[in-house]
């Protein structure tokens, strides 16, 4: 069977005005992820990306730490991210309130948690994107990735693409792919096997370029 080694980005800047850039250590965390997949005997035949800056920052880092230089990646606009300052604009909107996103973590994620299950169930009015077109646009990047005729691919994506990718994997509700997302470490990776015919998940949420000496600097989240 094949293999794909699907990475969420490193850590991006938030809470600063252009969130899509690495911060310093999610430039190192991609270099270190790819000299870590490099040393397990990776060699991808194909680099897949989304198109979101952080994608394209993160993939340079992993080819700069496997050494390769001469590597063009396809790019497949499934693996973006949702928005979800827009989502909860929508929805804040539609009550008359002020649509501001929340800036502190622990609210941030909190709300985020809460209006993407909203998202799931239909109940924001006006989305920019509907949960079903997130979920048909994850759904074509992954046939995209996982067609024949390759046997090992490394893709970059975000971390609500990737859980959703992972619920379809495990056919499970959509409630899933939040709960997944929320667990998700910068430059974790989540490996699947799968044929013309099934797939499966065969690691998830994995950082083989941490341990207890770099832990503290390079265990991020967000």
């Amino acid at each position: 069977m094949s293999s794909l080694f699907l990475v969420r980005h490193g850590q991006a800047s938030f809470g600063a005005a252009d969130y899509d850039v690495l911060s310093p250590t999610g430039h190192k965390q991609a270099e270190a992820v790819g000299r870590a997949l490099a040393a397990q005997g990776v060699k991808p035949a194909a680099f897949i990306m989304g198109d979101m800056r952080r994608h394209r920052e993160t993939m340079a880092g992993i080819l700069k730490g496997m050494g390769l230089s001469e590597v063009e990646p396809e790019v497949h606009p499934g693996l973006n991210e949702y928005d979800f300052g827009a989502l909860n604009a929508a929805k804040l909107r539609a009550a008359g309130l002020d649509p501001a996103t929340p800036i502190d973590r622990r609210t941030y994620f909190r709300t985020l948690r809460d209006v993407v299950q909203e998202w799931h169930r239909d109940e924001i009015p006006n989305p920019y994107e509907t949960y079903g077109a997130f979920r048909d646009r994850v759904e074509a990047a992954r046939k995209f990735i996982m067609r024949d005729g390759v046997e090992t691919v490394l893709a970059v994506s975000s971390g609500g693409a990737i859980g959703q990718m992972i619920a379809r994997a495990l056919d499970a509700p959509p409630i899933t792919q939040v709960k997944l997302q929320l667990q998700m470490k910068n430059c974790a990776v989540n490996r699947f096997v799968y044929s013309t015919r099934n797939m499966y998940l065969h690691g998830f949420n994995e950082t083989p370029h941490i341990d207890a000496s770099n832990e503290a600097n390079m265990l991020t989240y967000s």
